[in-house]
């Protein structure tokens, strides 16, 4: 068994996930797992990569698949005895043109954002070694979906106390409030982005009390973030940041210092804490 650090980010064949294991490589002192669902396509960019003269290892993990996390996780560790750090970057989002119906984007966007990224924590945090860094992707879009929330569901989201089975509640009760056409009604933004972004907010929150509940001595650090606008696939060509840009907050605190004890359970842009 190796015991050399290791870390993981998902979703990193292209955008921001790619320029982040581009910015491990070079810094942090371990072994970087590039993943991609699709292996053709991540291998080519382990090969790009490489061509830079960097070293990324690649393991094949789709987050819509319980079976590819498994073997992930099983992967850990059996080859490091666990995992240093944890990126969940692996996210999607329709265009503003998009005619897909409001409510299938839904549906397609929590699945992927929220409950796969929920699935990998699911298997991968107990796998997270003392003073182990945990970064999960969110999006200056839940600050702004969270403010168009009605004033009950604001209050919810805000809870130190709210549960994570509570949480998958609200996130399923969204997707069913779309398909019956009453999402507006029932108090939620006209944002499927921006709600399962608000669910990635909160999940965080609630993964880092859990970890201060359970091994509050192991100095483990868990925040979500948000890259800001980056010009990629997804956020399209005006974006004013570029991707190695996007990646640094979310490096930031995936090289939070040993030692350090916050930031923890908060959201973070530009480097410094955001009020939630």
């Amino acid at each position: 068994m190796s015991s050399t650090p290791v870390a993981v980010v998902t979703g990193s064949n292209k955008g921001i996930g790619f320029a982040i294991v581009r910015s491990l490589c070079k810094r942090f002192p371990g072994d970087v797992y590039l993943t991609a669902r699709d292996v053709d396509r991540g291998k080519s960019a382990v090969a790009e990569l490489q061509a830079e003269g960097l070293k990324p290892l690649f393991h094949q993990l789709d987050v819509n698949d319980s079976q590819s996390i498994r073997s992930l996780r099983d992967f850990l560790k059996e080859k490091y005895g666990g995992l240093n750090v944890l990126i969940n970057n692996a996210g999607i989002a329709f265009k503003v043109a998009d005619t897909t119906p409001f409510a299938t984007q839904a549906e397609v966007t929590m699945k992927t954002n929220f409950f796969a990224l929920k699935d990998v924590c699911a298997e991968l945090l107990p796998l997270l070694k003392p003073n182990g860094r945990v970064v999960n992707v969110s999006s200056m879009v839940s600050v702004r979906a969270l403010a168009g929330c009605s004033q009950a569901l604001q209050q919810k989201f805000r809870s130190d106390t709210i549960t994570e089975e509570e949480l998958v509640q609200l996130m399923e009760k969204f997707v069913k409030d779309t398909k019956k056409g009453v999402h507006e009604k029932e108090g939620w933004p006209n944002t499927a982005y921006g709600v399962s972004k608000i669910g990635v907010t909160v999940l965080s929150r609630i993964q880092a009390r859990l970890l201060n509940q359970t091994r509050k001595a192991d100095g483990i650090l868990l925040n979500a973030c948000c890259p800001g606008w980056v010009r990629t696939d997804m956020a399209g060509p005006n974006a004013p940041k570029t991707p190695d840009e996007g990646a640094e907050t979310p490096v930031y605190l995936a090289l939070l210092p040993s030692g350090a004890d916050k930031p923890h359970g908060q959201f973070v842009q530009e480097k410094k804490v955001q009020v939630w």
